[in-house]
């Protein structure tokens, strides 16, 4: 049996974004390791068909426990004999193919999940992340981009194939489920049926850009509306007084972490996303599925899902008057935004996850003999 080794900073990677990688190697008959730092117990975690093994790898580029990080994969590689190794994250990349040059493993695939230099990147980014990945690209078998932007890049890179697969998916028929009731989940949720309900999704720290919307809102003419706010982060409390300061907090519900966000998806007739740094959000595309028109940031991910004008509206992440005008012509256009919503679910089908799984399936095949 041969043996793949998944390497990623963070346990929530495998149960989040790698299931379906899983279970596509399970098909082909791999034994499955998985190496991260596993600092919580997780029952997600205990549900995959996977060999554990905790490291102490850290997000940050800088931080020396990054050093002992190396050694204990060092360890860990040389101990089982890997025939394949897949890595994710940065860091995980930056170890997992150091380590395999050390230890003469040729086989390594790298997925990006969204350089962290890009157009529109800090100075910083660019001088911290694009070298390393541009000189760690020698040692990469197979480097996979999962937007257009990053795939251009990466074809001036020196990695043997680089392919482009289009995330890890989305489940389009759980969304479009037509069995969903939106007037009961609207009932549930205490809001009218003639109310416009905006949802947006995503974790409450700046990159995900939420207090733009919350200006942008106070501009709004049209007050038959509520925004929902899904997720949790550090600038929860911030954002709930930034609504209050604007005079917008009947306006503005915050749901926190949620497990029925297909319930959410249809019954909201909006989905505002303005981020400012994206690999290729999956938020976005569960609500293609549910037939919602988008007016979300101008940014790599973004601009491959959206055509502006056409499945909703790209507007720049600081621009809270372009976010303004976007939501108040859909808030008005009741038509428009069913006409966009239905071309979303026509197009957001190329990116279901079976169609994905065919592309990773491939990808593995190359190394199963």
């Amino acid at each position: 049996m041969k043996k793949i080794l998944i390497v990623s900073t963070v346990s929530r990677q495998f149960y989040l974004f790698e299931q379906s990688n899983i279970e596509v190697l399970n098909s082909l008959g791999y034994e499955i390791h998985a190496a991260a730092n596993f600092s919580d117990a997780n029952e997600r975690l205990d549900k995959l068909n996977i060999i554990r093994h905790p490291f102490d790898i850290q997000r940050s580029p800088f931080s020396l426990k990054n050093i002992k990080a190396y050694k204990q994969l060092k360890k860990l590689m040389k101990s089982e004999s890997f025939d394949v190794v897949h890595c994710h994250s940065p860091m995980g990349g930056v170890l997992a193919r150091l380590v395999s040059k050390s230890l003469g493993i040729s086989s390594v695939i790298y997925t990006a999940h969204g350089f962290h230099f890009y157009k529109g990147a800090s100075l910083i980014n660019w001088l911290v992340y694009y070298p390393v990945e541009r000189f760690l690209s020698k040692f990469t078998d197979v480097l996979i981009t999962i937007n257009k932007e990053d795939y251009d890049r990466g074809k001036t890179f020196k990695a043997r194939k680089v392919i482009y697969v289009p995330g890890i998916g989305v489940d389009t028929k759980k969304f479009s489920n037509a069995s969903i009731d939106k007037d009961k989940k609207r009932q549930e949720l205490g809001i009218s049926n003639e109310t416009v309900v905006l949802l947006s999704i995503g974790e409450m720290i700046k990159r995900k850009n939420h207090e733009l919307v919350l200006k942008a809102l106070v501009n709004v003419k049209s007050q038959n509306f509520l925004y929902l706010i899904c997720g949790r982060g550090e600038l929860e409390d911030y954002l709930r007084n930034l609504a209050k300061t604007l005079g917008i907090e009947d306006k503005v519900r915050f749901l926190g972490y949620r497990n029925d966000i297909p319930e959410i998806c249809k019954a909201s007739d909006l989905f505002v996303f303005p981020s400012y740094q994206e690999g290729l959000p999956v938020s976005v595309m569960e609500a293609m599925s549910a037939g919602l028109p988008i007016v979300c940031s101008a940014i790599r991910g973004n601009t491959d899902l959206i055509e502006n004008g056409s499945g909703g509206y790209l507007i720049k992440p600081d621009d809270v008057t372009g976010f303004t005008m976007s939501i108040e012509k859909l808030l008005i256009e009741n038509e428009l935004r069913n006409l966009m919503g239905k071309r979303n679910i026509k197009e957001v089908k190329k990116y279901d996850k079976e169609m994905i799984k065919e592309n990773m399936e491939e990808v593995y095949k190359n190394f199963t003999f």
